[in-house]
């Protein structure tokens, strides 16, 4: 299908919209509403007299109507707040951009703020206040810098950044008395004043899929060095180098994909351009604010990278599949400069002629923005007059072709920074012969950091034998403190697997460490040994030391509930393995066991197999798991159909039970013949595990309730029985091989510790098997 799409606005963004549709061949017409004296002139391109105000949706739609357009693409963020999606929307042309609910991301930073702080999405500290007095009492609570919004739209200029107490005040009687900003400032957002560097993403989004563009850094300052008053933009360049593969990771994980996700959930999907400006601080990006269409200038800097179809990419976020669109950016940079009449940002004049002379390059690009014809000539018409952007293997080439370029464009007055692109050269000058740890993406100061908070957790582990501290080069353990004759040592070594996609996406990471402790003990017990020492192993591509420090005293209950000692562990920074708040862990059990203590032990034919039950899920099978939850269409944070106390995430993290202190004593006197741990293979692959070749173990499933979690696991994923039961644990944990005489006792005791246990099944001839009875009706 051939596209007429129309395009509203009259700036700098407009041009290269048009100059960029202009480009694919499935764009038909190009209309500009109003557009300027440069959008007029592309190929495809007519501009049109309509504004871009509410009072002008009506008959923008009736344009629409009478000439066929079938995709609009509204370039201001005005029109967007005012609702022109829906206006579109009611006569079934689609839109490129947010509904009026969504926009409101930008038309109000104390909405955007809430958004965030209900997300968990990294930003500054930050109160919301519609009450003068009551924001003067805030800012006497602070004791940082602080920076003064007003909520509304405020032409890019409702940003106040004061720099004492005294212009803080100022600041906020100059937005919310002095009514500087109108009607923006009926709320004000007074903000933690961040430090770092400042960088842009823009990002399209189906309301689902989000994929981000090269990163841009704007220069917002009149004058060079950023000196002189705010403006809406005196040029920028893509991708900046601080941008890090790492770093751009890290913020579509813990910015981007919340961002959109979060608006979804909210009940307000984003479709559109997500303009999210990032400040780059010590502890982390840290968004400073959404805006919810094109930038400018950035957009005249990454168009140019941009290899794709742009109609092909616009179309498909508006029919919601931009995941069927492949994009490609060009592999080099892009720099724009930006050429403004004198006097801006204040006062300045406007009907100038122009002229634009030869660029001779195929890589350098004029992008009119405050231009109009008249009388056949082309005139300054606003404040940003016109830019010239270029496109370059290297940051520099960029940027002497776009000085090229301006050079090529004259008119009275003209204005234009001279050191776009300074801070990337600062940075490049500061480092050229210096590469350091840190900005390789690993940070020693973070690590030792890290094993400081820790240090409480691994002390209270201490027992016989070990000291539990750390920060030495390995842990020690004296084993003759622990009353052994005649020992073996025992070792065990797992993970956690996917389950931490879960804990990941809810952001619980406490459970999971006694996960990784009950796995690699449980599977010490089994051999009749006493778990001993510890060790974890914590991976990830940026140490997040609450997430680390979270696990870890997961780690140090696991230890706690097994009676073993935490001595050391590794952990270890990433960048480029793992990307955003992905990690991995890993653990090591060492335990002890008498020589004429270990299990298994001779079993027989008439030997009773007794069940203990588990808390849920364990931590195996998760593969399977997810896939369920996601074909059934449930999220993380939805009430669990099987537990409605809890959600789906709170509930699948029920940690693996640990059954050491239970069933040592019962090893020790000599009451069990043979443990088996119910891990991955479930009854069906563990229990044959300690059985020897002539003998089966029929296992009846009738015998213990099953639990309701995994009947709904397997009646939701409609899972054949002989799937479910060698890869989940089906309620129980672990099985005790006893001998009859002992059964009773052995299920008694270990019901007296708390323990759910039954007699399950029972030794027979066979061929090293376990046989589950009774499966027709499990589940």
């Amino acid at each position: 299908m051939s596209l007429k799409v129309l395009l509203i606005g009259n700036g700098g963004r407009e041009h290269a919209l048009a100059w960029k549709l202009d480009q694919s061949p499935l764009v038909e017409k190009i209309y500009v509403a109003p557009g300027n004296g440069g959008s007029g002139l592309v190929g495809k391109a007519e501009n049109i007299p309509i504004g871009s105000g509410e009072k002008d949706f009506p008959a923008l739609v009736k344009f629409a109507q009478e000439n066929g357009v079938n995709l609009v693409v509204p370039g201001p963020e005005q029109p967007l707040v005012e609702g022109v999606e829906t206006h579109f929307r009611k006569v079934g042309i689609p839109v490129f951009g947010p509904s009026e609910k969504a926009a409101k991301m930008e038309g109000s930073k104390t909405f955007s703020k809430d958004f965030m702080a209900r997300h968990g999405i990294p930003t500054a500290a930050f109160g919301n206040f519609t009450d003068y007095e009551e924001a003067k009492k805030y800012l006497a609570s602070v004791d940082h810098q602080v920076v003064i919004k007003a909520s509304g739209l405020a032409a890019g200029k409702g940003v106040l950044m004061p720099t004492s107490k005294e212009e803080a005040y100022a600041a906020l009687k100059q937005v919310m008395e002095d009514r500087e900003f109108g009607e923006a400032g009926d709320e004000v957002v007074i903000e933690e004043c961040l430090e770092g560097d400042e960088l842009s993403i823009l990002a399209f989004s189906d309301g689902y899929t989000v994929v981000d563009l090269p990163p841009a850094q704007d220069h917002k300052r009149a004058g060079d060095g950023d000196t002189g008053l705010n403006t809406g933009g005196m040029g920028a360049y893509s991708p900046t180098p601080i941008a890090t593969t790492a770093l751009v990771e890290e913020i579509r994980e813990t910015i981007l994909k919340p961002t959109i996700s979060g608006m979804r959930k909210d009940g307000y999907p984003f479709i559109g351009m997500l303009f999210t400006g990032i400040m780059i601080t010590k502890s982390g990006p840290k968004v400073l604010e959404y805006n919810v269409r094109f930038g400018d200038p950035e957009t005249q800097t990454v168009l140019p990278l941009l290899e794709s179809d742009l109609a092909e990419i616009l179309q498909a976020c508006a029919d919601r599949r931009l995941d069927s669109v492949d994009i490609k950016v060009n592999k080099g940079y892009c720099t724009t400069v930006v050429m403004s009449a004198g006097g801006y940002p204040g006062s300045y004049k406007k009907g100038d002629e122009i002229t634009v002379g030869p660029v001779n390059s195929q890589d350098t690009f004029v992008f009119h923005a405050g231009t109009a014809l008249k009388d056949n000539k082309l005139v300054t018409a606003g404040g940003r007059v016109i830019a010239a952007s270029a496109v370059a293997e290297t940051l520099q080439e960029a940027v002497r072709k776009a000085y090229v370029g301006v050079d090529a464009i004259s008119f009275e007055g003209k204005y234009n920074r001279t050191d776009i692109a300074h801070r990337a050269f600062r940075d490049a000058d500061k480092n050229k012969n210096s590469i350091t740890y840190e900005q390789a993406g690993v940070s020693v100061d973070r690590g030792n950091e890290f094993v400081e908070q820790i240090k409480a957790c691994v002390r209270d582990t201490k027992r016989p034998g070990a000291d539990a501290d750390i920060g030495g080069f390995g842990g020690l353990f004296d084993i003759a403190r622990c009353g052994f004759k005649d020992p073996l040592l025992v070792a065990a070594t797992d993970g956690v697997g996917t389950k931490l996609k879960i804990a990941q996406s809810i952001n619980k990471h406490d459970t999971v460490g006694i996960d990784l402790v009950g796995m690699n003990v449980n599977d010490l017990v089994v051999q009749g040994a006493e778990p001993l020492m510890f060790l974890d192993y914590y991976a990830s591509g940026k140490l997040d030391i609450e997430t680390a420090a979270a696990f870890v005293s997961g780690v140090a209950e696991g230890c706690k509930q097994a009676g073993c000692a935490l001595v050391g562990g590794e952990t270890a920074e990433m960048p480029g393995l793992y990307s955003g708040k992905d990690y991995d862990v890993n653990g090591t059990s060492v335990g002890a066991v008498e020589r004429d203590a270990i299990l298994p032990k001779k079993i027989s034919e008439g030997d009773v197999v007794v069940g203990i039950a588990s808390a849920g899920v364990h931590s195996n099978g998760f593969s399977l798991v997810r896939k369920i939850i996601e074909s059934a269409g449930l999220g993380y944070n939805d009430q669990a159909p099987w537990d409605t106390s809890k959600t789906v995430g709170e509930s699948l993290l029920t940690p693996t039970k640990i059954y050491v202190k239970q069933l040592l004593p019962l090893i020790r006197s000599n009451q069990i013949l043979a443990l088996a741990h119910i891990t991955g293979g479930g009854l069906v692959e563990n229990v044959p595990r300690v059985l020897s070749s002539d003998i089966d173990a029929e296992i009846d499933v009738t015998t213990w309730d099953l639990p309701p979690v995994f009947k709904w696991l397997a009646q939701a994923g409609n899972v054949p029985v002989a799937d479910i039961s060698k890869t989940l644990n089906m309620g129980i944990g672990m099985t005790a091989i006893v001998k009859e005489s002992d059964a009773e006792a052995v299920v008694s005791k270990l019901r007296e510790t708390g323990e759910s246990a039954w007699v399950i099944g029972k030794i027979v001839k066979g061929e090293k098997k376990c046989v589950l009875k009774n499966t027709d009706n499990w589940y």
